[in-house]
């Protein structure tokens, strides 16, 4: 009876702690940009917007960029590559661990390889992949599986490898079949190191597909970046580069929901602080 009661008045006690560090949190955001615009605003002003565009002009482009429509086609078009890439490079990633959770022999051949192709310089790729895949969205695609692929291959194989073993003895104790352990047991333990790969891999995907329209596209926020640098307009060169922030943003904050529902059974006190809130 004793844990009953301060069970949940321990709970009712962290909810304003929780709170407040939230709040907290937000407030410290706030501040910081505010501090980056102002140090961007004094650059602006010592160095002149030839170099350095000045937040409010870039504030302005960017509004007026989003009403004309062109830059909300061109970000789409980056969204699209990455989310497309991402799926096709991340399901596999995840899938994997889980088929050679049972084949250590075959992990361990393996390893190495996964590694080397972790370790591989993925700008140096993607002439190579628009020779393979042409000029058009496939190259783009290629080049954002591959990035993504080993960042979440080795989440999700760390998640996996982290899992206590008396939990899945006990389960099989219990008489869990393979397919209930790994469905019941195994996932939900691998979730959040899954979740860390893909908060991780997210920003890379969309990095790799404006790296890819910088070398060769007609359309894009790297497009936009590549254009406009030529002409030496560092102002709109600024407004791509605050777009594809502001996507970077958006996907993380999806990301952190997502972990959010299916993490409920997380005790409250480990999300507090965590990683992207």
């Amino acid at each position: 009876m004793t844990g009953m009661t301060i069970e949940p008045q321990a709970q009712a006690a962290s909810a304003p702690v929780r709170l407040f560090a939230r709040i907290k949190a937000a407030r410290d955001q706030w501040i910081v940009l505010a501090a980056l615009i102002a140090i961007w605003q004094i650059l602006s002003w010592t160095l002149g917007v030839y170099w350095i565009g000045s937040p409010l002009g870039v504030a302005q482009k960017l509004l007026s960029g989003v009403f004309a429509g062109d830059l909300l086609s061109h970000a789409s078009f980056t969204l699209a590559e990455a989310l497309i890439g991402f799926v096709l490079g991340g399901v596999p990633a995840i899938v994997l661990p889980f088929a050679l959770r049972r084949m250590p022999f075959v992990t361990a051949v393996l390893d190495p390889f996964m590694v080397g192709g972790y370790g591989m310089p993925k700008l140096a790729l993607a002439p190579l992949f628009v020779l393979w895949f042409g000029i058009g969205i496939e190259s783009k695609i290629a080049l954002i599986c591959f990035t993504v692929f080993f960042i979440v291959y080795f989440a999700t194989l760390g998640g996996i490898r982290a899992l206590d073993p008396k939990l899945v003895q006990m389960a099989q104790i219990a008489g869990a079949s393979e397919a209930q352990t790994a469905r019941n047991v195994i996932f939900p333990g691998a979730v959040p190191h899954i979740f860390a790969g893909i908060r991780l891999a997210m920003p890379y995907a969309i990095g790799a597909a404006v790296v890819a329209e910088l070398i060769s596209a007609n359309r894009g926020l790297g497009y936009l970046v590549q254009f406009h640098s030529m002409n030496f307009d560092t102002t709109s060169v600024f407004v791509a580069l605050t777009a594809v922030c502001l996507i970077v943003f958006a996907a993380n904050a999806i990301v952190n929901m997502l972990e959010k529902r299916l993490l409920k059974w997380r005790p409250a006190s480990d999300c507090i602080l965590s990683a992207g809130t």
